[in-house]
């Protein structure tokens, strides 16, 4: 669980930071907001969900832009920032927690007509927040459907995923199915090469969510690859590995992936496979910001 606090919570942080009333520099409000709330340098690596920006960075720069419509903070140049004398007279006397509701009691904040949030998150932990909870649920039904599916599908989906990956050179033709009766084991082989003189071999197994693969289906997968001549394998399973199974294929001579039920439905999602785009004409959403450097040419 994260320990940094949320936007809102930093207000009142970050206001105080600059309570001597200098210009005080972005970089040094970090720091002296990261101190009182003793957080560790592990809390200031933590990233948002799409891994693009520091949580905590984020989270500082929406509480100064919020302390600055409000008129409790005044800029003073690019990445600069000073203590207005609002925001000294809040600090004579301040709120335990400050919050957007406790922002709009100052004139300069209402006139700017500030957005209604109903929660703690900055506007691009929002639009993340909103992406995860898609993506998840969309990861589930990608699962179920692959559940019910004939085990023979599965072994389709793999195959179709591995080279949407990039394996095989991303040309289909470089895969096939090849999962029958009597197939040794193998259910499908994808050539990393034209001339096919290394190929990865797959298996996969559809379950039910409360079965696993065991250590056993692991040693007879490493038996064909033998038998085939072969060094890399991946395993698919809709359900999950034991813990021996892991184990042993981390020592296994063969050179084995194990993707497991929740990994394969990430990874179908990431790479398109069962799924697109609702609706493509739909113009993308792109976060902006102001460009700093284009407002301080003067």
């Amino acid at each position: 669980m994260s320990r940094i606090p949320d936007f809102q919570t930093l207000m009142l942080p970050v206001l105080r930071a600059m309570a001597d009333g200098k210009d005080t520099p972005v970089h040094v409000v970090r720091e002296r907001v990261a101190a009182a709330q003793h957080l560790t340098e592990g809390d200031l690596r933590e990233m948002l969900p799409s891994g693009q920006q520091p949580a905590f960075r984020n989270r500082v720069a929406w509480a100064l832009s919020y302390l600055l419509r409000a008129g409790l903070l005044e800029r003073v140049r690019r990445g600069m920032y000073r203590l207005a004398d609002e925001g000294e007279k809040v600090l004579a006397d301040p709120p335990r927690r400050m919050t957007i509701k406790y922002l709009k009691r100052f004139p300069a904040f209402v006139v700017g007509k500030a957005e209604k949030l109903s929660n703690s998150l900055t506007p691009e932990e929002a639009l993340e927040a909103a992406d995860l909870q898609l993506r998840k649920a969309l990861e589930i039904e990608v699962l179920d459907r692959v559940r019910k599916a004939p085990p023979s599908f599965l072994e389709q989906v793999v195959v179709s995923l591995l080279i949407a990956m990039g394996y095989g050179g991303g040309d289909p033709a470089m895969g096939r199915v090849t999962g029958q009766a009597g197939d040794g084991g193998i259910d499908g082989t994808i050539k990393e090469d034209k001339l096919g003189l290394d190929e990865v071999y797959v298996q996969a197994k559809k379950y039910a969510n409360n079965n696993s693969v065991g250590a056993g289906e692991l040693r007879n997968f490493v038996g064909a690859l033998v038998a085939a001549h072969a060094q890399k394998g991946v395993f698919v399973t809709t359900a999950n590995f034991t813990v021996p199974a892991r184990e042993f294929a981390a020592v296994s001579p063969k050179r084995i992936v194990l993707i497991n039920g929740q990994e394969l439905s990430r990874l179908m999602v990431r790479y398109n496979v069962g799924v697109r785009v609702r609706d493509p004409h739909r113009p993308p959403i792109l976060i902006k910001g102001i460009d700093e450097d284009f407002f301080d040419q003067g």
